[in-house]
């Protein structure tokens, strides 16, 4: 298998894990915020996490290190820093302190919010949305990924700057507040353009023979305009002489209709997915002719989950991408920053089922083992196939992915098991005269702070310093604070504030069958908030009540309904490394079975309202559109088989948050769920104009408290979000919330916030009352 194009095919990534083996940077950020850490020291520590990451790069076999990917917080703002799209309202905070300008805009202060958050694309990390309207004026800012790329060169590495591509920066942009909603962001790009013409300049003086420009945004289905646009940003860019040579990347699914546009654009190269979401770019790329002249990194090992790579596959796919490029090198399908840094750190996993794991470093070992069979020959890496197709074989046939039982009760499944028996009109009548809620009823959505004291509480558990009977004590305690609180505050519907969870996925997956934990998997989600992701390895089921216990307890020392929490089913999927050996549809409908037992328990012990949490269903929407009724269709089945055995007095709930919710509207609609919350405060109540517009006829909380920054919105910010919604939905169907649960937020900052929630609402009530 040696070629012109395969001989000397390089290993590259597109990027890293930005926190350190330990979360080193988060504890940093953390400690910057909270004044016990310089500016100085944060920086310090920062770039010992990249030089780290480049040497652990270098030394594996990478021959192209990334710059540019590493961030405090989100590489879409440092973009919006770089293009300096500031908002007005941050732009003194940034010219007094650029750090503290930074961290403003991505968490806001007492005084001024933050940028909106959302999805990046159908991945579970968010970044920080731009804000930008006709009157934005970018100038250029290039002196991160200018620093950054110094410091690679500085020791003896070849680095590639990494950057958001203009096109996808656009696509990915709203209006900015006081703007027409109808602004199209994109018809500024010749406005933007320059500015990235200055930073290629700059990264070519600094010593850049090659920058990658992502645009993964063109994955998704796009017009003949934008298609244009993207024709014509390239056009330019590759028409200047003061450049790098330029890498266009796309990642998560095919180019389709923007790959010829790319193929033809006047750069040097493309990278592109081949795993199996995006395997069709295969074919696609031999139908526009391939790339002649240029070169082609090929993602063969998928950087999104967490399985070993199959090599002898990923050699076959890469020896028929030679002939269609000049130069064929190796990489994942997008940057491991969506995978945990090391699977070598996980001591509690079976050695064999460890076999079957390839997080960010065993990645990296098998894109380089890849590159040197493709330029080698197979002979070259004949030792790493044997091993790699035992790991194969191993996972095959083991027992863990298969039990009999839960096959049969779910292929049982009928159409009538996922319908609830009387239509939500009768529904609701019932649910009124049982629960005897006011108007605009107010709730929590789940999840209250989880103290310093609860964290050590549970450390100590698992370490041995305290039994079982103490740690209870600590949890009954926590929950008897929790619910006097909120007695006290005045809100209608309460929780027990889940202080017993770690997460709202992990939680449940230690419980059920199928699922292994990790200790050191850590996944940056938004900021400096890590989740770990469950490994969903077999079938699932359920032994025994998972949260029956605490939730009774908790009703029992109060006489207002306390909502049962559950994390619903394609959730539990989306947030957790889901196997990839059967369809999804099929793990879904397991896990929602599994479920089903647990509300069926809930309502049997006296629960009269459930939450099926499911802020993933939009998240994980296919990117083509061709994709999405496949994916609706088994994706709210699962979320009806999960609910539809309840009496109709029991009031089913969900909760969504930090997506784009206007495409996903019937969805929510045949989910069949009685009361729904939702993400709005960021948004100015956008999607309580899309549910009316939709005709939604249900109960909705659009949230008025973003608990994702720590200010407290005041009782006339919250009452005139309030008034916003009622423009869209009525009172008798408006319920009163945050926009999503307040575990990563402190006690004071929730009390007041709370407060002036329940304030508010009141005061809505009574101008409702006196009109």
């Amino acid at each position: 298998m040696t070629t012109s194009a395969a001989a000397g095919a390089r290993a590259t990534v597109h990027g890293y894990p930005r926190q350190g083996p330990n979360r080193e940077l988060k504890k940093a950020v953390e400690g910057y915020w909270r004044g016990t850490a310089s500016a100085d020291s944060l920086r310090e520590c920062a770039a010992g996490i990249r030089r780290a990451n480049w040497r652990s790069l270098a030394d594996a076999g990478i021959h192209e290190v990334p710059t540019g990917d590493f961030s405090y917080y989100d590489h879409v703002l440092d973009t919006s820093v770089m293009v300096g799209a500031v908002p007005a309202r941050h732009r003194a905070a940034v010219e007094a302190d650029a750090l503290d300008g930074y961290f403003a805009m991505a968490r806001g202060t007492q005084d001024v919010a933050p940028l909106e958050m959302t999805k990046w694309l159908d991945s579970n990390y968010h970044y920080l949305v731009p804000e930008l309207g006709p009157d934005t004026v970018f100038t250029t800012d290039s002196t991160k990924q200018v620093a950054e790329l110094k410091e690679a060169l500085a020791l003896g590495l070849t680095a590639r700057p990494v950057l958001v591509g203009p096109v996808t920066y656009l696509l990915l942009a709203k209006p900015a507040p006081g703007v027409s909603a109808d602004f199209d962001p994109l018809t500024l790009l010749d406005r933007l353009l320059p500015v990235y013409a200055e930073v290629l300049a700059d990264l070519r003086a600094a010593g850049a023979e090659w920058v990658q420009l992502d645009e993964p945004a063109l994955v998704q289905d796009r017009t003949p305009a934008e298609l244009n646009a993207a024709a014509r940003a390239y056009r330019d860019l590759g028409a200047l002489t003061d450049r790098p040579k330029l890498l266009i990347a796309s990642y998560f699914d095919c180019l389709g209709d923007a790959l010829p546009v790319l193929a033809k654009a006047p750069v040097e190269g493309l990278a592109l997915d081949f795993t199996e979401a995006a395997a069709a770019n295969l074919d696609a790329l031999a139908t526009v002719g391939g790339l002649p002249g240029k070169r082609l990194v090929a993602g063969v090992v998928n950087g999104r989950n967490i399985w070993v790579n199959d090599l002898t596959k990923s050699l076959a796919t890469l020896g028929t991408l030679l002939g269609l490029a000049d130069r064929v090198d190796v990489a994942a399908s997008c940057s491991l920053l969506h995978v945990p840094l090391d699977a070598a750190a996980e001591r509690d996993i079976e050695p064999q089922i460890l076999r079957w794991l390839a997080f960010a470093r065993q990645k990296t070992g098998e894109i380089v083992t890849l590159a040197k069979g493709l330029s080698q020959g197979t002979d070259a890496i004949a030792a790493e196939l044997a091993v790699n197709r035992a790991d194969l074989a191993s996972r095959a046939g083991s027992t863990l992915t298969r039990d009999p039982a839960v096959r049969v009760r779910a292929a049982a499944v009928t159409d009538a098991d996922a319908r609830r028996a009387q239509p939500y009109a009768e529904r609701s009548v019932a649910q009124r005269a049982h629960l005897g809620l006011p108007s605009l009823p107010t709730t929590t959505i789940g999840s209250f702070p989880q103290t310093a004291e609860l964290r050590t509480a549970r450390a100590d558990l698992r370490a041995g310093r305290i039994g079982a009977e103490s740690y209870e004590e600590r949890i009954r305690a926590e929950i008897q604070e929790v619910i006097a609180f909120q007695e006290k505050t005045g809100l209608d519907v309460l929780v027990h504030g889940e202080p017993e969870r770690n997460d709202m996925v992990q939680y449940f997956a230690e419980q059920l069958t199928g699922y292994l934990a990790t200790q050191h998997g850590w996944v940056q989600s938004y900021g400096t908030r890590y989740v770990r992701p469950p490994i969903l390895a077999g079938d699932i089921s359920r032994p025994e009540p998972m949260t029956v216990r605490w939730t009774t307890y908790a009703q029992s020392l109060t006489s207002r309904p306390v909502k049962g929490m559950l994390t619903g089913p394609v959730t539990m999927l989306a947030w957790s490394f889901v196997r990839d050996d059967q369809p999804l549809g099929d793990t879904a409908r397991q896990v929602a079975l599994a479920l089903r037992d647990e509300v069926n328990n809930l309502e049997a012990a006296g629960t009269s309202v459930i939450q099926v949490d499911e802020p993933a269903l939009r998240e994980t929407l296919p990117l083509r559109s061709a994709d999405h009724p496949a994916y609706l269709a088994w994706a709210t089945e699962a979320f009806r088989l999960t609910t539809s055995g309840v009496r109709p007095e029991t009031q089913v709930h969900t909760h969504m948050c930090y997506a784009e919710f206007g495409d996903i509207v019937q969805a929510i609609d045949d989910l069949d769920a009685d009361v729904i919350s939702l993400e709005a405060a960021r948004s100015h109540m956008q999607v309580a104009r899309e549910l009316a517009e939709h005709g939604y006829l249900r109960e909705a909380g659009p949230g008025v408290y973003d608990i994702h920054s720590p200010r407290v919105p005041s009782a006339d910010e919250a009452a005139a979000l309030l008034r916003k919604g009622l423009e869209a939905i009525p009172a008798e169907r408006l319920w009163v919330n945050p926009d999503c649960g307040l575990k990563t937020r402190g006690w004071p900052e929730t009390r007041a916030s709370l407060e002036n929630l329940v304030a508010a609402a009141r005061t809505v009530r009574e101008e409702l009352a006196g009109s």
